[in-house]
């Protein structure tokens, strides 16, 4: 499917099989290093792709960046987590991997019942 054609919804329920199916165990284009959360999933737009031809700015992840944040280079990293505030960015400083996915396992179980509650509400004319 055309990164065009996706939908926020669609990306974070596939990113939660991802990282449920143990996706982040490995960086199998990089075994070196951790694999770094979104960058190395299938819901990325540059996934196996180290040119990175798409734009972050192309990436429905990017809605879910505070505005000031999302021109750095890799704004995914900056989607606020929970209400302490913690991102990607800051758990790679200060958390463990375990942490990390546990974080985001929890933030995008949140994320994905918010957005199917929002959808399911009737429109209000």
């Amino acid at each position: 499917m055309s990164h065009k054609n996706r939908d926020i919804l669609e990306i974070l329920r596939l990113e939660l099989k991802f990282l449920e199916e143990g996706g982040y165990g490995h960086a199998p284009l990089a075994p070196w290093r951790a694999p770094f959360i979104f960058e190395d999933s299938p819901s990325c737009l540059n996934f196996t792709d180290p040119t990175r031809p798409h734009p972050c700015t192309e990436c429905l992840l990017t809605q879910l960046v505070p505005p000031e944040l999302r021109e750095k280079d890799v704004p995914c990293r900056f989607i606020p987590l929970n209400d302490k505030g913690q991102t990607i960015d800051s758990l790679y400083r200060t958390g463990t991997q375990e942490e990390i996915e546990e974080a985001l396992g929890n933030w995008l179980r949140r994320e994905i019942r918010r957005i199917e509650a929002e959808r399911t509400l009737p429109e209000r004319k």
